[in-house]
C-alpha cells in the first residue's frame, strides 16, 4: 500500500527522540480504503512539552489538551498525546483527561469501531475493536454502548449518518436502534455545530431512507 511521506518524516523524528507516533482514526480508515484524504491525524506517547523542544513549526493553542498542530513537508498535521477520557457530564465534554503511553488505552474513547484503528511506524495495523472486519463488512458500528456514545456526544447520531452515507455503509443493527431511541438529543447540540455538520455531508434522518 501507498506510503505517507509526512508520516515516514514524522514518525521518523519522534523515533530518534525516543518516542512513539501512530497515525489514527479517519486517516487510516480512508487510507485501508484506499480512499483519497487529505487530513492526517496522529497520536503519540510523547507529552507537548516532549515534543516542543524538537519540532521547528508547531501551532500549541491546544497543548492543554495534549494536542498540537505541526508542520511537515508543507503541511500542518494534528498531534495528540494518547489519553484517556472520564465520564461526559454535559453531553460534550469528558471529566478528565489522563494522558497514557498505549494506544491500547486511548482507543476506548473513540466513537466507531472503523475510526479507532491504528498504524504503527511500520504500517503495521492495530485493532483493539475488530474495526477492519466492520470496514469489510461495511457497517458502522459505535464503539462500546451505543446508548451511553450517544448519551455523552449526542453529535455522533449526525457523525454516523455523515460517514454511512459517505462511505455507502450501513448503521449496525444495535447502533441504528440507539440513533433511532435518541434522535431527539440533536435538540442539545447548539445549531452551529448541526450546521457544521450538514456542510459536511450530513443528511438528518438519513437511515430512514435506506429502509
Amino acid at each position: 500500500m501507498q506510503h505517507l511521506m509526512e508520516f515516514d518524516v514524522l514518525a521518523h523524528c519522534y523515533r530518534e527522540h525516543g518516542f512513539s507516533l501512530y497515525l489514527v482514526g479517519g486517516s487510516v480508515r480512508d487510507w485501508l480504503l484506499k480512499r483519497p484524504f487529505s487530513d492526517l491525524d496522529f497520536v503519540t506517547d510523547a507529552l507537548p512539552e516532549d515534543m516542543l523542544p524538537y519540532l521547528s513549526e508547531v501551532k500549541d493553542t491546544f497543548r492543554r489538551y495534549g494536542s498540537l498542530q505541526v508542520k511537515v513537508l508543507g503541511h500542518w498535521v494534528d498531534v495528540t498525546t494518547l489519553r484517556e477520557e472520564g465520564e461526559y457530564r454535559d453531553h460534550r465534554h469528558p471529566s478528565f483527561l489522563r494522558f497514557v503511553k498505549d494506544p491500547k488505552l486511548d482507543y476506548p474513547r473513540r466513537d466507531f469501531t472503523i475510526n479507532a484503528l491504528y498504524l504503527d511506524e511500520h504500517y503495521h495495523l492495530l485493532d483493539y475493536c475488530h474495526g477492519e472486519d466492520d470496514l469489510k463488512q461495511h457497517l458502522i458500528r459505535f464503539l462500546g454502548d451505543p446508548t451511553k456514545r450517544i448519551q455523552e456526544d449526542p453529535l455522533r447520531i449526525c457523525r454516523a449518518e455523515r460517514f454511512a452515507k459517505l462511505l455507502s455503509f450501513r448503521l449496525e443493527e444495535k447502533t441504528k436502534e440507539a440513533i433511532q431511541k435518541n434522535y431527539d438529543l440533536l435538540q442539545t447540540i447548539n445549531s452551529a455545530k448541526l450546521e457544521e455538520e450538514k456542510k459536511k455531508g450530513w443528511t438528518p434522518l438519513w437511515y430512514e431512507t435506506q429502509c
